[in-house]
């Protein structure tokens, strides 16, 4: 068993080299000295296997790249609970519309690298933390190897399709995005056979569909769900940020401030829907009002996809909030492209010209 062992780990480190040396790819040999990265599935497979005949358990943290604090948070968590964490970095064109925002989604490899390895550093400080061993960056004909993927809502493909709850509040307004989501996670939790999987609270509605799969495809592995991490002024933390610049960003925390207050409804005792969402509702017109009011060189306009009370389980709308269950708190704004941006402005990536689509949520407890 033991020759066993040393002959598949001598077959991983020898597979994930080659992977590195694709010039995608190629870094400084001082970045993540202790992480493997690896292209494919059968040298991670193979890598997966010798940490599982060695009694250690791994953390998936799924992602596109792109990472921020929401990210490490989750990388974090998941070293506290496995002697592992694997890190996948793949943007997935299957949960991107035909008229989406794929092309233009940011990418920092490099970045990426440096952020991990910082995070890899701190961990080796924490007496029993976990340690990232692995990063999976697969190209998309690994993901998808029998047809080219296809993000028409009838597109032709192998995909999981989770209804009705895919179809409601995000899946309404991005009709093809769970079911990307759905189907990239079936696959990265086949090939990784992770003991856990990390996800931020931030993508509540994602956070229930994945939930949904684990319980109705028999997925053998538990679902963490990380806090939101924001910024200082509320703006809850995403990859899109980056476009957003100074004014934009300025403006876009209306949507948390929407949501606190109809949180403080529901804390102050209310469970009609009218009762919780009519501040949100009204804080988010005078807001988009006074924006619209503004000369082009100074505002920074938006409209408000939905304000949503749901069920925490369906994520269906309720009428009135059970207090023994709790609800779901979410909405989604668009943030406009800048009309007139100002010479010198700091317009974010893109130069303000990229319409940005945020959501946000909270969690309304059940009140024992």
């Amino acid at each position: 068993m033991a020759r066993g062992l040393q002959t598949i780990r001598s077959l991983s480190v020898l597979i994930t080299r080659r992977s590195l040396s694709t010039t995608a790819f190629r870094t400084s040999p001082s970045i993540l000295p202790q992480t493997q990265i690896f292209r494919s599935d059968p040298p991670l497979r193979a890598y997966r296997r010798s940490l599982l005949l060695s009694n250690r358990t791994v953390g998936l943290v799924p992602t596109m790249g792109a990472l921020h604090a929401g990210h490490l948070s989750l990388a974090r968590l998941a070293a506290l609970e496995n002697t592992d964490v694997f890190v996948s970095i793949y943007i997935n064109p299957t949960q991107f519309g035909l008229h989406e925002d794929l092309s233009s989604y940011p990418k920092t490899w490099d970045a990426d690298l440096a952020a991990l390895d910082a995070l890899d550093k701190e961990l080796a400080t924490i007496p029993g933390a976990g340690r990232i061993s692995a990063i999976f960056a697969p190209t998309t004909d690994i993901m998808y190897p029998t047809l080219p993927p296809d993000s028409a809502v009838d597109g032709k493909g192998s995909f999981v399709t989770i209804t009705p709850l895919a179809t409601l509040l995000e899946g309404a307004s991005r009709p093809v995005f769970f079911r990307g989501v759905a189907t990239v996670c079936m696959k990265l939790f086949n090939i990784c056979t992770p003991e856990r999987v990390y996800f931020g609270q931030k993508d509540v509605q994602q956070t229930v569909v994945i939930r949904r799969l684990v319980k109705d495809f028999h997925v053998d592995t538990d679902v963490r769900v990380g806090p939101t991490q924001r910024e200082e002024s509320g703006l809850a933390m995403s990859s899109r940020n980056v476009y957003l610049g100074a004014r934009r960003r300025a403006v876009a925390v209306v949507l948390s401030q929407a949501l606190r207050r109809a949180e403080e409804q529901y804390v102050a005792g209310k469970r009609k829907r009218g009762d919780i969402l009519a501040p949100a509702t009204w804080h988010l017109g005078r807001v988009a009002a006074e924006q619209e009011g503004l000369a082009k060189a100074r505002r920074a306009c938006f409209d408000v996809d939905y304000i949503a009370l749901s069920d925490p389980e369906t994520m269906e709308e309720v009428q009135e909030v059970d207090p023994e269950r709790g609800a779901i708190l979410s909405g989604a704004i668009k943030m406009k492209e800048l009309e007139e941006p100002g010479e010198g402005e700091e317009c974010g990536v893109g130069g303000g010209r990229i319409a940005v689509r945020l959501i946000d949520n909270i969690i309304l407890q059940p009140v024992v």
